[in-house]
């Protein structure tokens, strides 16, 4: 059976190393585990999931899954392409999904250089800092849109 909901869940360089790169800031879990858990946590959605550490990878996973059609939006942890990749941010402005950017940590109490968000500007919104929940946040956002 089909869903009627199909969410791509994108995620960005060094994100594969969740569960082992800094848990006290990350979180214990592993992206395998994260995605796991945001598909039993909405079984009436058809996810796929996609990592990256390379920029245009990611880029062209947004425009092969519009290209391919079916798909409600996008749930984006993009790492720290957040804080420069102008490239990423006009492949999401360049597409007609919706696209949540969400972060595990709450970036504005690290780092000044991770205040920043360059994508912030062309998603639909941003969701920090709730570890794991942030993605759970972001696919019920996108969720519901159709309410709107």
């Amino acid at each position: 059976m089909m869903s009627a909901t199909s969410l791509l869940v994108m995620n960005g360089p060094n994100l594969s190393r969740l569960g082992k790169r800094e848990p006290e800031v990350y979180g214990s879990l592993t992206l395998d585990e994260i995605n796991r858990g945001i598909a039993v946590a909405f079984p009436e959605v058809s996810f796929e999931f996609f990592q990256s550490e390379h920029e245009g990878a990611l880029i062209e996973k947004l425009f092969e899954i519009e290209g391919r059609g079916g798909f409600s939006g996008v749930v984006l942890n993009a790492g720290a392409l957040t804080h420069y990749s102008i490239a990423l941010r006009d492949a999401i402005s360049a597409v007609t999904m919706p696209v949540v950017e969400v972060h595990l940590s709450n970036v504005h109490k690290r780092e000044e250089f991770r205040h920043k968000s360059v994508i912030s500007a062309v998603c639909i919104g941003v969701i920090a800092g709730f570890g794991v929940e942030s993605y759970h946040l972001g696919v019920r956002a996108l969720l519901g849109r159709g309410n709107r």
